[in-house]
């Protein structure tokens, strides 16, 4: 018998509570829904505003998220006020839980941080090609926590933020530099080296036709005249191009009949 006295107090309390406030719930739920719906359209309508006047595609990715985050905390503090729920306990507790858990993952309130500056002053922006921290690809996204490179190997490669801020950039935009180095002989015409090498290089598909080719004598070895070729080519293909170019340079030579010599020493008895 108690407990069945037990479950009516319960039931009954249960009618009471959903005569008392269902409207209220009921609203709080509408309100919630439109202003999902309403904060997802107004994200993404500052984010489609933003690229259409040529705003970097990161700060207006970034700019919608925020906006959409900002819509949706006035939402839900109005439904919970639509209910009867005091929000200000509320945020002071969350003030106490967000002091305590950042205390405990300031490595990742640093990722966060350093996300925020990297969209904020723009050192780069997706589509570049970056080095940094001995790795290098096209920039592929820009979140708070973390870049995401894509390599000539289609890898992905995850750097936090924090490793990137502070840290020397190399930043080439959509291409990246190809350096080489070619012995030849001492006795080869350096004028006509310079040529087949040039012409070589121009055959090569690939090469940046925007950025000029720097070739020249780089160095004096002990057996050889070493040329150094300096070239610009997509990040995408920078392997493939590389190893084309050597290819080509080294057939060139040869057609050409300039000797690559290998190293040797002369002795000399007295």
């Amino acid at each position: 018998m108690e407990e069945l006295k037990q479950a009516q107090v319960l039931y009954d309390t249960l009618v009471e509570f959903a005569v008392t406030y269902s409207f209220q719930i009921f609203g709080a739920i509408v309100i919630f829904l439109v202003g999902w719906w309403l904060a997802s359209k107004i994200g993404g309508a500052v984010e489609r505003l933003m690229v259409k006047r040529d705003i970097d595609i990161t700060l207006s990715r970034f700019t919608g998220g925020a906006s959409k985050l900002v819509i949706l905390g006035i939402v839900i503090i109005i439904a919970l006020g639509n209910v009867g729920i005091s929000v200000t306990p509320l945020i002071a507790a969350v003030g106490a839980v967000g002091l305590g858990a950042g205390l405990a993952i300031q490595g990742m309130l640093a990722n966060y941080a350093a996300g925020f500056t990297i969209i904020i002053t723009r050192p780069f922006v997706v589509g570049d090609t970056i080095r940094v921290q001995g790795v290098a690809g096209v920039v592929d996204q820009v979140m708070l926590p973390y870049t995401i490179l894509i390599d000539e190997d289609d890898v992905h490669i995850q750097i936090p933020n924090k490793l990137i801020v502070g840290e020397i950039l190399q930043n080439s935009a959509e291409q990246m530099l190809i350096e080489l180095e070619i012995g030849v002989a001492y006795s080869s015409d350096v004028e006509q080296v310079t040529q087949v090498i040039t012409e070589a290089v121009a055959s090569v598909e690939g090469v940046s036709k925007e950025k000029s080719p720097a070739i020249g004598i780089d160095n004096f070895g002990d057996s050889s005249i070493n040329f150094g070729v300096r070239v610009w080519a997509p990040t995408t293909r920078h392997f493939e191009t590389r190893y084309a170019l050597n290819q080509a340079i080294f057939s060139a030579l040869q057609n050409a009949h300039v000797e690559i010599p290998f190293p040797q020493r002369e002795v000399r008895m007295l």
